[in-house]
């Protein structure tokens, strides 16, 4: 391995550190509350360092969301490429948003909170670009499995983008609409119950 190689491989294992590290103190702390250099001595770094990394808070805050983005995208996309039926995709369109905020709900409602154009101002171009490229495709592949269904006369006859758009748009709005109600009791959580709920009304409206 050339001196360039082992430059890259490390530089990419200290951006992972610095990544797990914020993880940590934005789940403990919150991102408002959360530092820089907080972050950087989890990471055991300067603060200095961290910025040759990351633009500003928002953007360390983002590539996590980016991960999550990533992570969802890719499980909807394989569950397109089972060979199932296109409810039964519909299906584990479900099982996936409710995996996924099991997963790390926290960055999850930072991920669907990036909607607000203010955040987006603050993070680079390249990291904007990620977000852009990892929507297009999660979101492409639920419009794929509702074209499907329309085409094989399964689904009713509306724009696939439209009923793509209302899907996601239910997951994005159950899980920050059930977040916010935790204020008032933050020792229940409704999400799970919620969305299979709304999953079942989804799933009788896209069939004809």
């Amino acid at each position: 391995m050339g001196i360039y190689e082992r430059k890259q491989r490390e530089k990419e294992q200290r951006r992972k550190e610095i990544i797990h590290a914020a993880r940590k103190i934005f789940s403990k702390k919150g991102f408002n509350t959360a530092t820089m250099e907080e972050i950087a001595m989890e990471a055991e770094l300067s603060p200095g360092t961290l910025y040759l990394y990351f633009k500003n808070k928002e953007e360390l805050h983002t590539s996590l969301s980016i991960e999550i983005l990533k992570y969802l995208s890719d499980e909807i996309q394989k569950v397109v490429s089972q060979d199932i039926s296109v409810e039964e995709k519909i299906d584990k369109f479900r099982d996936v948003f409710i995996g996924v905020y099991e997963y790390d709900s926290n960055i999850l409602i930072n991920l669907f909170h990036l909607q607000s154009g203010e955040i987006l101002k603050n993070i680079s171009d390249e990291v904007l670009q990620q977000i852009k490229t990892h929507s297009v495709m999660a979101h492409g592949a639920i419009i794929d499995v509702v074209k499907e269904g329309i085409e094989q006369g399964i689904f009713i006859d509306e724009h696939p983008v439209a009923l793509a758009d209302i899907l996601w748009a239910s997951y994005a709005g159950i899980v920050l609409w059930v977040d916010s109600k935790k204020l008032l009791n933050d020792e229940k959580d409704f999400v799970k119950s919620t969305l299979k709920t709304a999953f079942k009304i989804i799933s009788k409206g896209l069939k004809k």
